[in-house]
């Protein structure tokens, strides 16, 4: 199979191509290498070993540049093209929402653009957010002495929740989320959505503002200061990164089914962390030493809690997380320790 995955050396990025590398698959990766580190996540790519059928190879891009992207992606002649370059903070995207707007939506329906017209067009999958849902504030939620919890959703967050699109980041993957889908319906191309919640792993830079579970680790071990928005007990599902390039591999197996629809996928009801009530405890045991944190008031639209309902994905692709929050966070955590010299200022 040949793939081409946009925002391919990110976190999710590198560790999807470096999996499917290792089948003895061909990946083109196109990024700007905008983002931080991202070049000591190229480089890492261009290391691994690999299947003696498989090739990597990399190209400098823009998915704002639609003729570029167009001519990278003829040139390829990828079967999937995965959708993950994107602009990914909320905070990022108030400041300068015109910008937000032009990588996540209008980047997204470049790359459908460019699939489309293709001779022989590839599958697309999505990498939306759950964020796509907004505020939820209809859905009560309940206050226990570490954490919050939906009072009427045990099982979490379906795909049939209404979508409510909230702050300029919310909108922009949200239309890209839309136009993903619809392109199934009115050209038939085979899309695939997954509106992702909280993942984490290795390879992740994760700052304040995006990748938290990863910020939280890199600066614990590296001892920076942590500072919490809210009062610590708003409850994430976290997914492990490997667990997530299942989730994109087992829609690609079963493709026949998965075309067109879209999935939560996230760590479910088992996979649950307050986000320093809770996380700060198990961070504090991997230190051997408590961990100080400074508290601020709450971000505008923080929602309380997010937990998603897995059951489709389940149904389906016959997916479902592997890795445990404990054994994922002590992964993440070994990673850090042993690659000090990544984080440095």
């Amino acid at each position: 199979m040949r793939l081409f995955v946009t925002g391919g050396a990110g976190f999710i990025g590198c560790n999807l191509t470096a999996r499917f590398l290792g089948r003895g698959d061909s990946v083109t990766v196109y990024d700007n290498l905008s983002r931080p580190r991202t070049v000591h996540n190229l480089e890492w790519l261009r290391s691994q070993p690999r299947d003696a059928k498989a090739a990597f190879s990399f190209i400098q891009g823009d998915v704002r540049d639609a003729a570029g992207l167009q001519t990278a992606m003829s040139d390829a002649r990828p079967d999937l093209v995965v959708h993950l370059a994107s602009q990914v903070a909320v905070t990022t995207s108030v400041i300068n929402p015109r910008e937000d707007f032009e990588i996540n939506a209008l980047g997204t329906f470049n790359v459908l653009e460019a699939a489309r017209t293709m001779a022989a067009p590839p599958a697309v999958f999505f990498a939306s957010t759950n964020k796509v849902y907004g505020g939820m504030e209809d859905v009560v939620v309940v206050q226990e002495p570490t954490r919050y919890r939906y009072r009427d959703l045990p099982n979490g967050v379906s795909e049939q929740q209404p979508l409510d699109f909230h702050s300029p980041y919310g909108c922009s993957k949200g239309a890209g989320d839309q136009y993903v889908r619809d392109y199934a319906r009115i050209y038939g191309l085979r899309t695939v959505v997954f509106r992702q919640s909280c993942i984490y792993g290795e390879r992740q830079f994760g700052v304040e503002d995006q990748g938290w579970v990863a910020h939280f680790v890199i600066a614990a071990a590296m001892n920076r200061p942590i500072n919490i928005y809210g009062d610590g007990k708003q409850v994430r599902d976290l997914l492990y990164v490997q667990d997530l390039v299942n989730a994109y591999a087992a829609a690609w197996d079963h493709l026949d089914v998965a075309s067109g629809q879209v999935f939560n996928v996230g760590g479910g009801t088992s996979n649950t962390l307050a986000i320093w009530s809770e996380f700060g405890a198990l961070l504090g045991q991997l230190a051997g030493h408590p961990i100080p944190a400074k508290y601020a008031d709450w971000r505008p639209g923080d929602q309380p809690v997010f937990v998603s309902d897995n059951s489709k994905a389940r149904r389906v692709l016959g997916w479902e997380p592997q890795v445990t929050v404990r054994d994922g966070i002590q992964r993440l955590w070994n990673w850090v320790v042993a690659n000090r010299e990544l984080f440095g200022q």
